[in-house]
């Protein structure tokens, strides 16, 4: 940890800048410590600062600038440009290019007047109000984290940290945005044949039906290219879902001689080293694979001591948060965003953990802090979700799932899911005019 942190440290000095403040680059001090306080308050307004910028912190930044104009609003992210996980599975293809998913965070800082800071978080002390990090502490009033995902790689290999690396280096998962993408789609590309086994988390998970979308388009790239290939999907559901019927359809109808789905396959064991994985459906071998470990909240959330603990007062692994304003329970001025988010409700369990939940999260969330800040009611509101799955390369024909949702007598959310299996290009069409609409609302 202390080696790590003397690199960032040191790396932030070469860098001579902090980030965007209103349009104004900050510069970074000549000695850079955790204890340093990073950036004086500006303005009357409230200071809210929000932790991680992906879908949901960026959307998050805008839209507080908006609601209220007076806030001091700092993003902090530690990646230097914004890499959109949603659509990713078009790019292992070509269907779009890496210029499509990566955007320059600064231009959306500059016009929208919040401030960006590229760090890394080291500590989140809620009792201080404030979060330190790799360039400095900074206090806050609010706070958000929207730090996504992270991979749970101990539920496969508990302290093992040889076989969670080798897992890391040499079956990467690809489903937080790093090099990982990168590195999938260069093994895709170079795939000569064999079987390649693809985990699917259990749920709940980021993305719930991205996995087989993956899964087709890989296939798609197998059987165009005649490579003698098969991709073997692990399940730990007992079926598809959701739009199982449309995924089945395709795995049926496009891929016959490639994938093959084997339902109830939890992970009981993976030995990275030898390829060779023990489920609850039996044992498998391979020769190459798509290692999708269990998922939980994100760093984070544990940092700031916001999982949740079960009836028997085991970790969760999700935040521990009010399930309509979506507050931590124990800290109603820290909000969680996105992908962290806990369970909302017992029929269904989480809300999905995607791109546009995230975005809908983040406005409903600005609108009840500027509601606060203005000493007005707080209205509970509820998001929906809509996913696009690309299934075929050529022609380009997706599926679709929307989830609604409405409080029930009970008081309880309720979720009503709508699949739309018939895979067809216009669903591709509506697919790319969702995510302009979406890159539109925070990152222009």
């Amino acid at each position: 940890m202390i080696k790590r942190r003397s690199f960032l440290i040191g790396a932030a000095a070469g860098a001579g800048v902090l980030g965007l403040n209103g349009g104004r680059l900050l510069a970074a001090p000549s000695v850079l410590s955790s204890s340093v306080q990073l950036m004086p308050r500006e303005g009357s307004g409230p200071r809210i600062v929000i932790c991680g910028g992906g879908w949901g912190g960026l959307t998050a930044a805008r839209h507080l600038r908006e609601e209220i104009p007076e806030a001091d609003v700092i993003l902090l992210e530690r990646n230097p440009f914004f890499w959109s996980c949603p659509m990713s599975n078009k790019w292992l293809i070509d269907v779009v290019d890496t210029a499509f998913l990566t955007h320059d965070m600064l231009a959306p800082a500059q016009a929208h007047g919040y401030k960006l800071v590229h760090c890394e978080i080291t500590e989140i002390e809620r009792d201080k109000k404030q979060v330190r990090t790799s360039r400095g502490v900074v206090d806050y009033d609010y706070l958000i984290l929207s730090g996504g995902i992270r991979n749970d790689y101990e539920a496969w290999f508990g302290n093992d940290q040889t076989a969670i690396e080798q897992t890391r280096r040499n079956f990467p998962s690809a489903y937080i945005p790093s090099s990982e993408h990168i590195a999938l789609k260069n093994k895709l590309k170079n795939f000569k044949g064999g079987v390649i086994v693809m985990t699917l988390p259990p749920p709940p998970h980021r993305c719930p039906p991205s996995p087989y979308e993956r899964a087709c388009l890989m296939a798609w790239h197998i059987k165009t290219n005649n490579i003698p290939g098969k991709i073997l999907i692990l399940d730990p559901k007992p079926r598809i879902a959701p739009i199982g019927a449309g995924y089945k359809a395709a795995f049926d109808e496009l891929y016959p001689d490639i994938i093959t789905h084997v339902p109830n396959a939890r992970v009981k064991s993976v030995d990275p080293f030898n390829k060779r994985i023990s489920t609850e459906a039996g044992d498998f071998d391979f020769d190459d694979a798509v290692l999708m470990p269990p998922h939980q909240a994100s760093d984070l959330v544990w940092r700031a001591d916001l999982i949740g603990k079960d009836a028997e007062g085991k970790p969760t692994g999700w935040a521990d948060m009010h399930p309509r304003l979506y507050h931590a329970n124990s800290d109603e001025d820290v909000y969680i965003v996105g992908d962290s988010m806990g369970a909302i409700s017992p029929q269904f369990g989480h809300y999905p953990k995607s791109g546009h939940v995230a975005n809908y999260i983040a406005k409903i969330v600005a609108r009840n802090i500027a509601q606060r800040v203005r000493g007005e009611e707080v209205v509970a509101e509820l998001p929906d979700n809509l996913c696009y799955m690309l299934v075929n390369g050529d022609p380009l024909e997706a599926i679709s799932v929307e989830f609604l949702y409405d409080v029930g007598p009970d008081g309880l959310v309720r979720q009503t899911q709508i699949d739309i299996d018939v895979r067809t290009p216009d669903l591709m069409d509506e697919d790319f005019v969702w995510i302009k609409g979406m890159f539109d609302d925070f990152l222009v």
